[in-house]
């Protein structure tokens, strides 16, 4: 048989010892804890940049993909432009100021009164940049066959580049627009945004 078991009785000092940490142990342990932070920040900064950048190119697909099949449900041409107020075509600055898709019943890749707004999207947060190569530099337009083509006939395909402002080199995201009016997402990186 085993002998019965007694309770240990703790000494003062181990009492006295066992009652926290030392102020050598809390600034060690803050230390550490700051140096794992400037490590873990920068990385979490770039994983939500990623995030922000993929968010925005698949949003952007889903509204090229919403004009192409509302242009072959209405068998008309239906247009996605940039538009900063969310009602009409902007000629000027960049896709980051938002864009809209509408039906463009006069075929001139202009939102003009009547012309119903199918779609839109706001501005995107300041510091990113969204453009497109001349093809698509104001508007994407599909007709009826589900093909993309300028309002002159020709076919359009071009690619769109979305980045941060100031970063070097940039992540970015390149959605190409091919021949057939398909949007492909493509993962790349520049020399600066």
């Amino acid at each position: 048989m085993f002998p019965p078991h007694r309770p240990h009785s703790l000494s003062t000092s181990s009492r006295r010892a066992s009652r926290g940490f030392s102020l050598t142990e809390t600034l060690v342990t803050v230390c550490i804890c700051g140096t794992l932070a400037s490590i873990a920040v920068p990385s979490w900064r770039s994983a939500t940049h990623s995030m922000k950048l993929t968010s925005v190119a698949n949003s952007f697909s889903a509204h090229v993909h919403l004009a192409r099949s509302e242009a072959i449900k209405r068998n008309a041409r239906v247009v996605l432009c940039k538009s900063g107020q969310g009602t009409s075509c902007e000629t000027g600055g960049n896709w980051a100021q938002g864009w809209i898709v509408f039906h463009d019943a006069n075929n001139n890749g202009a939102a003009d009164t009547g012309e119903r707004v199918i779609g839109s999207f706001g501005a995107l947060p300041d510091g990113y940049r969204f453009s497109g190569n001349t093809p698509v530099a104001s508007y994407l337009s599909y007709t009826g066959t589900g093909t993309s083509k300028t309002t002159s006939g020709a076919f359009q395909a071009g690619t769109f580049t979305l980045c941060r402002e100031g970063d070097a080199p940039a992540e970015a995201r390149e959605i190409a627009i091919n021949a057939l009016g398909r949007p492909k997402i493509r993962k790349t990186s520049l020399a600066s945004c």
